[in-house]
C-alpha cells in the first residue's frame, strides 16, 4: 500500500495564516459559515431539546399534555445530551493525544 503525496505549496500555508489573523479561517468556499459557528448552532440545539423536554414535563405534572410526547422530548434531550457529552470527550482526548506528541 502507497500512501498519497501530499504537496503543500508556501503560498498556500501563506494564505491560510492570513485568514486565521484575519479571523475568517472557518469559512467555507461556498459562504456557509465557520465550524465555531456549527458548533454554536449544535450547542443551542441541544440546549432547545432541553427547554423542550422540561416544558412537556411541567405540563404534564400540571395536568396537562401527552405522555407519549412527554417522554419522547425527554429522550430527545438525554440522547442529545448523551451524543455532545460524547463529542466533547473526543475533543478533550484528541487535545490530549496532541499535547502528548514530542516537537
Amino acid at each position: 500500500m502507497t500512501l498519497p503525496r501530499v504537496n503543500i505549496a508556501p503560498s498556500a500555508a501563506a494564505q491560510a495564516y492570513a485568514q486565521v489573523s484575519r479571523g475568517d479561517a472557518g469559512q467555507q468556499a461556498s459562504g456557509s459559515g465557520s465550524f465555531a459557528s456549527a458548533l454554536q448552532r449544535a450547542a443551542q440545539d441541544v440546549v432547545q431539546a432541553g427547554h423542550d423536554g422540561e416544558q412537556k414535563a411541567a405540563a404534564a405534572l400540571a395536568g396537562g399534555g401527552d405522555l407519549t410526547q412527554v417522554v419522547t422530548a425527554v429522550s430527545q434531550a438525554e440522547l442529545a445530551l448523551q451524543a455532545t457529552m460524547a463529542i466533547r470527550d473526543r475533543v478533550v482526548q484528541a487535545y490530549q493525544d496532541i499535547m502528548k506528541m514530542p516537537i
